[in-house]
């Protein structure tokens, strides 16, 4: 029996995949799709029901994404969300304008409960609204059905047609009732049965890669963090011998990590596949001399490790296939498609401009960190290895802020062992979803015993997130600080001064750099 699907159609909206994420959570498979693909490759792959993202755009500008009418007429159930819904409304003969006043942020929302889309949401709920324009009439044969106080359409549904509209965002955590509205849209409306879980993600994930692949030879990108571990495991059960895996240690990894990764995943390790570890951290340092720009380095870093994959490769042979652990946060934020470029990211930035390989495969591009973590438990992965601390890919390089220099690296690996283990030992890990520490540009007066010190100031970052879009700083207790800040200062060269990091996502991002 063929899987049951959403697919959700991307009109240039930063929580796009974040839809699909939330559809998933209702364990029913998804996909995003551009609104570039036709209306007959749409039919073609026979949804369950459409979703309408949201979008920078104006519907009435000429020069913004459109769709052909027709999606809305296949007897197929859609929801469209922002830019979405007046997309929906401006197709179907409504009005849209620029609204009187705009709204961004948690607004209160009066939704009829006697909608399908809204049953058991409290009739006074909050959402998140982040728009411009408004729909100033809905189309013929449509109701509203929910109003804010300067939104007179905040819902819209035409029930016989199977069309509904929100103008606010129900995929995010601050709508608070938003997840209980996808789960009424997929489940109730859509007639989804929910019987989609990671294990068939993995599964078909596995089939699909050893059909691609064939008899052809991979060469697997291997951080020993979570993303590649997982993204090495499954093609070695898909493919086997024919994977290498090459772990580039490019000298700016976490203490003794380099070490460790060799560890369970070298000759001596569970997993059937081949393994190179290239110590390069020489030629790192070199490259980023003098550099303290953020982005050229991860530009560097990202060309400097394509360059070694493809030196590994013509000292194999022929290879067909590179391998990335890429995930959906770092595309986002790199600025694929219509998103703003936040940050290059090690597996999407910094590529050249010819990359002698048949073609790059990132299986676990559709999915979030806490996806992947799922799906490196379904492949059998130990947990040590797959509930461990995110690691980018530029490694420390990022982490310290200005120039990268092997005393610089030294002072945070070891900063930041001393407070992994005293988070661990505080019972604290499992509570915190990225905490590490990064090393800062400023250098201070300081006293220790009888000495002046003119010394750096390591700065301590931890956060929560559910998806790694937005993050809360985390409130360690103050105890916990305290041994650490004592610890590093104590027991690191070149460390006068330890700070805390209370900023969440946004405004900053989760790396410090």
């Amino acid at each position: 029996m063929a899987r049951q699907m959403i697919i959700v159609l991307d009109f240039g909206g930063q929580y796009n995949q974040l839809i699909a994420r939330r559809v998933r959570e209702c364990h029913v498979y998804c996909e995003v799709v551009p609104y570039t693909k036709s209306l007959e490759e749409i039919k073609a792959m026979d949804p369950k029901g459409i979703i309408f993202t949201g979008g920078p755009n104006s519907v009435y500008d000429e020069k913004s994404p459109h769709y052909d009418p027709e999606i809305l007429g296949l007897g197929v159930p859609v929801l469209g969300i922002c830019y979405g819904a007046q997309l929906m409304a401006w197709m179907l003969g409504g009005k849209v304008s620029t609204a009187p006043v705009s709204e961004y942020g948690h607004t209160d929302v009066k939704v009829d409960t006697a909608s399908a889309l809204f049953s058991e949401v409290e009739k006074n709920t909050v959402a998140w609204m982040s728009h411009t324009d408004y729909i100033e009439k809905v189309p013929e044969g449509f109701r509203t059905t929910a109003v804010t106080d300067n939104c007179p359409t905040a819902a819209m549904e035409c029930e016989g047609k199977k069309l509904y509209a929100v103008q606010f965002h129900p995929e995010v955590m601050h709508t608070r009732e938003g997840m209980k509205m996808l789960r009424n849209f997929v489940i109730d409306i859509c007639r989804c049965k929910g019987d989609w879980f990671m294990a068939s993600f993995v599964e078909t994930k596995i089939r699909e890669l050893r059909e691609e692949i064939g008899d052809g030879r991979v060469l697997c990108a291997l951080s020993g963090g979570v993303d590649s571990s997982v993204a090495a495991v499954m093609l070695s059960k898909a493919v086997g011998k024919q994977l290498t895996c090459v772990f580039v240690d490019h000298g700016l990894l976490r203490k003794n990590e380099g070490d460790e990764v060799e560890a369970v995943f070298g000759p001596d390790g569970p997993y059937d596949l081949n393994f190179i570890r290239v110590n390069a951290g020489g030629r790192y340092f070199e490259k980023l001399a003098g550099v303290s720009e953020p982005e050229e380095k991860r530009k560097i870093i990202g060309a400097e490790f394509i360059k070694i994959f493809e030196e590994e490769a013509n000292k194999i042979g022929e290879v067909d296939y590179l391998v990335q652990g890429t995930i959906y946060p770092d595309v986002i934020e790199s600025g694929l498609g219509d998103s703003a470029v936040i940050k290059s990211h090690h597996n999407v930035g910094g590529l050249p401009s010819v990359v002698k390989f048949k073609e790059i495969i990132e299986p676990l591009r559709m999915l979030f960190k806490d996806e992947v973590r799922n799906a490196g438990r379904e492949l059998g992965i130990p947990e040590h290895l797959v509930s461990r601390q995110p690691f980018p890919g530029p490694g420390l390089g990022i982490r310290i802020v200005g120039e990268v220099t092997p005393d610089k690296v030294r002072i945070v690996q070891d900063a930041d062992y001393i407070y992994r283990t005293e988070i661990a030992n505080a019972g604290l890990s499992g509570q915190l979803s990225q905490y590490f520490a990064a090393l800062s540009n400023m250098r201070s007066v300081g006293v220790m015993g009888d000495f002046r010190t003119y010394d750096y100031a390591v700065v301590l970052r931890a956060v929560t997130t559910s998806d790694f879009m937005t993050a809360e700083p985390c409130r360690i207790p103050w105890e916990v600080l305290e041994k650490i800040t004592n610890r590093i200062i104590n027991e690191v060269p070149g460390v006068n001064r330890v700070l805390y990091d209370c900023t969440g996502k946004p405004p900053a991002t989760i790396e410090l750099e």
